[in-house]
């Protein structure tokens, strides 16, 4: 867990957080925080225990810690937060000793980690698809008849 350890101190990966948190201050809905990050690594862990996929942990907290790391440019360029995110991550990741085949599988998993013609893909971009939506408490949420979120993608109820 070095590598990912090397994630979560990268200057980069902080100064990105302290942007979102600023953009995010005022916000309702659901957060873009480093605790979203950890929730998303932690569902997309035991998705990927109990569904023997055997993905190695840093792959998926890289790729989890590192999902949404664009939001502020989406916020303040209009750039698909997925794009400025894979865009970022691929300099964090190089710096932080990740091989070019574990970079380029994150890199692509992140692309995808909205398109919900993955979600049911056996692999690290269906995994963090799923596990970004299960990460989030739609049910306990104070703004849930606010957002924007379509009904059938809110989690209504704790799964598994």
């Amino acid at each position: 867990m070095e590598r990912v350890n090397f994630i979560y101190q990268h200057p980069v990966f902080i100064e990105c957080c302290e942007q979102i948190e600023k953009w995010e201050e005022n916000r309702i809905f659901c957060s873009h925080n480093r605790e979203h990050f950890l929730d998303v690594a932690r569902v997309a862990m035991i998705l990927n225990l109990e569904e023997n996929y055997g993905i190695e942990s840093y792959i998926i907290y890289g790729a989890a810690l590192l999902h949404d790391i664009g939001r502020h440019l989406q916020y303040e360029k209009g750039i698909p937060h997925e794009q400025a995110s894979a865009e970022i991550a691929l300099d964090i990741l190089n710096d932080c000793g990740y091989s070019k085949e574990d970079r380029d599988r994150i890199i692509e998993a992140i692309l995808f980690h909205r398109n919900n013609d993955i979600k049911d893909e056996k692999n690290l971009k269906g995994l963090l698809y799923r596990a970004d939506k299960a990460s989030r408490c739609c049910f306990w949420c104070k703004a849930k008849e606010e957002c924007n979120w379509k009904n059938d993608k809110k989690n209504r109820r704790l799964m598994r």
